[in-house]
C-alpha cells in the first residue's frame, strides 16, 4: 500500500472513529491491553532482535526465521531491517528525529553511538528494551486510560443567540495525527492508545532501531481493536525516513503531524509541510537554585531531576546557582553527584568552588541525555531567567527557593510550557499531570502545550439549534435582537 493509500484509508477511518462512543473505545481498550499481554512472547522476542542490533552483537541475517520461530506464527515482523539499525549512527526520539539519522533529506539529531561502531548508548538501549515490566507498565497504562472521561462530546460553551436558537461548542477530534518517535516502543503503545481514546486515527514512524517491536505491537493493537469492532486503518505503521518524507506532503488526509526531535528535526518538518506541525522539541531543562534555597532540598530535586532517568527531554542538563549560595551548595552537590557518576562541566567561577571540566558556549544549548549536568553561577534570579530564556527550549525550567516572590516571578517570566517551584523537572509529564500519558510535550504557542495528553488532541466544533431561524430576520430595518444569552 503506498503512503497516499495509507494516509486515505486512515482518513476514512478516521470519520467512523470519531463517532464512536465511550464504551466502544474503552472496550477497545481493554482488548487492546489483554493482547499485549497475551503475545508477550512475539513482542520481547522481536525486541530482542532490535536490543541484539542496537548492541552490535551482530547483524541477524533472517530476523523472519528468528523472531517468527520464537513466536511461532509468520509473517508479522515481515521486511525487518534490524541490521541497519547496527550498522549506522542514529539520532533518536527527544533528541533526534524518531531514531533515524540523516538521509532522505530529513534531518536526525545528536548520535546516539557514544560506545562507537553502531553500538546504541546505555541510556538509550535502555528506552530500547521492551520485557515483562515494560509490558505490565502499558497495560497499567492503559487501565488507567480507560478510567479517563472521554474527552470527545464534552459541552465547553452553550449560548442562547435568540429564542429557540442555540449555540454549543463542543469537544471533537482532530481527525489523522501522524506521529514521529524515538526508538521507544512503549512510546507506540502510549501514543496510538491515546488517539484511540480521543477518536483519532494515527499514523507511527518510530525509530528505526525498534522497528521489529513497532511491527508486533501495531499489528497486535490493529488486530485487537478490529475485533472490538473498530474502524480498520486507524492505526498504520510507516517504515521508512521516505515515507515521512511522503507523508509531509498529504495535507489532504492528514491534519495534525506531531514530530519529537531535535530543534533542527522539528524545523525541517515545519519547513516542510502544509499539514500543522506541533512541536516536541529539545529538552534543554534548568533547574536554578536560589540564595533563598534549602541546602538539602536543592541538592535533592538536582540529582532527581538529572539523574532519576537521564535518557529523557524533561531530566535537567544545566544547573543556575545564586552566587549568594554557590559556596555551601556546590561541594554537597559535587559529592552527590560524583556517588551517581555524573559528569559536570562548570563555568569558570564554578571552577574555583568545585573540581569540574570547563564548559563551553555550546554546553548552555546542549541536550545531554546522559550523566553530564553543566552548571554556571548567576547574579540572582533575573540573570538566571535571561539565561533560560536565551538558552532554554521552552521544554521544563524550575527554580528552588524559600522566596515565594522570587518564585513567583520566576514562573511568570520563564517562557517555558512546565515551569516548576522547589519539585524535580522529572514531573513534565503527561501520566503525572493525570492526563493518561502523553503523545509529546508541546513547546509551542498553539491550542496544546506542555504534555499533549487527551484534550490536547481534541479540538472543537459548534453546533447551532434552530427553529427554522433565517439571517434575514436579522437585518433590515426591523431586525430581531439577538439576546446572546449565557446558557
Amino acid at each position: 500500500m503506498s503512503i497516499s493509500e495509507t494516509a486515505k484509508a486512515a482518513k476514512n477511518a478516521s470519520i467512523r472513529l470519531a463517532a464512536a462512543g465511550r464504551e466502544q473505545k474503552d472496550g477497545a481498550l481493554a482488548e487492546i491491553s489483554r493482547a499485549i499481554e497475551g503475545g508477550r512472547e512475539r513482542i520481547i522476542a522481536a525486541n530482542k532482535v532490535d536490543l541484539m542490533a542496537a548492541e552490535g552483537t551482530g547483524a541477524v541475517t533472517s530476523n523472519e526465521d528468528r523472531v517468527c520461530g520464537a513466536a511461532g506464527e509468520n509473517g508479522y515482523v515481515s521486511n525487518c531491517r534490524a541490521a541497519e539499525a547496527g550498522s549506522e549512527t542514529r539520532a533518536s526520539s527527544e533528541t533526534g528525529g524518531g531514531g533515524d539519522g540523516e538521509a532522505g533529506g530529513i534531518p536526525g539529531g545528536k548520535a546516539e553511538n557514544a560506545a562507537g561502531g553502531g553500538r546504541l548508548a546505555g541510556p538509550l538501549l535502555k528506552r530500547l528494551r521492551f520485557d515483562e515490566e515494560k509490558i505490565a507498565g502499558v497495560c497499567a497504562g492503559i487501565e488507567d486510560l480507560i478510567k479517563l472521561d472521554d474527552p470527545v462530546g464534552k459541552m465547553t460553551a452553550r449560548t442562547e443567540l435568540d429564542s429557540g436558537l442555540v449555540l454549543e461548542k463542543v469537544t471533537c477530534p482532530i481527525g489523522v495525527i501522524g506521529v514521529v518517535f524515538e526508538s521507544r516502543p512503549d512510546a507506540l503503545v502510549q501514543i496510538s492508545t491515546l488517539c484511540l481514546k480521543s477518536g483519532n486515527a494515527v499514523l507511527l514512524k518510530g525509530g528505526s532501531e525498534a522497528a521489529n517491536t513497532n511491527r508486533a505491537l501495531a499489528e497486535v493493537i490493529a488486530k485487537a481493536s478490529a475485533a472490538a469492532g473498530l474502524p480498520e486503518g486507524w492505526i498504520q505503521l510507516l517504515e521508512t525516513r521516505e515515507d515521512v518524507a511522503e507523508m509531509l506532503a498529504m495535507d489532504e488526509y492528514i491534519d495534525l503531524i506531531i514530530p519529537r526531535g531535535s530543534n533542527e528535526f522539528v524545523r525541517y518538518i515545519m519547513d516542510n509541510t502544509n499539514i500543522p506541525v506541533l512541536g516536541h522539541a529539545d529538552g534543554i531543562c534548568h533547574a536554578y537554585i536560589d540564595g533563598d534555597a534549602d541546602i538539602e532540598m536543592a541538592v535533592n530535586v538536582t540529582v532527581d531531576s538529572k539523574c532519576q532517568y537521564v535518557a529523557v527531554c524533561n531530566a535537567a542538563e544545566t544547573l543556575l546557582v545564586d552566587r549568594r549560595i554557590a559556596g555551601e551548595f556546590l561541594p554537597r552537590l559535587k559529592a552527590a553527584m560524583d556517588e551517581r557518576g555524573v559528569e559536570i562541566r562548570g563555568c569558570e567561577e564554578t571552577a574555583g568552588i568545585i573540581e569540574v571540566k570547563a564548559a563551553s558556549e555550546e554546553d548552555w544549548g546542549t541536550e545531554y541525555l546522559d550523566y553530564i549536568l553543566s552548571v554556571k553561577i548567576v547574579d540572582g534570579a533575573e540573570a538566571a531567567i535571561e539565561h533560560i530564556n536565551k538558552y532554554g527550549s521552552g521544554h521544563t525550567d524550575a527554580i528552588v527557593t524559600a522566596n515565594e516572590a522570587t518564585a513567583e516571578r520566576f514562573m511568570e517570566v520563564v517562557d517555558s510550557g512546565n515551569v516548576f517551584w522547589n519539585c524535580s523537572t522529572r514531573f513534565s509529564d503527561g501520566f503525572r499531570y493525570g492526563f493518561g500519558a502523553e503523545v509529546g510535550i508541546s513547546t509551542n504557542k498553539i491550542h496544546a502545550r506542555g504534555p499533549v495528553g487527551l484534550e490536547g488532541l481534541t479540538i472543537y466544533k459548534y453546533k447551532l439549534r434552530g427553529t427554522g431561524h433565517v439571517v434575514a430576520d436579522y437585518s433590515g430595518q426591523n431586525a430581531k435582537k439577538f439576546t446572546h444569552r449565557k446558557l
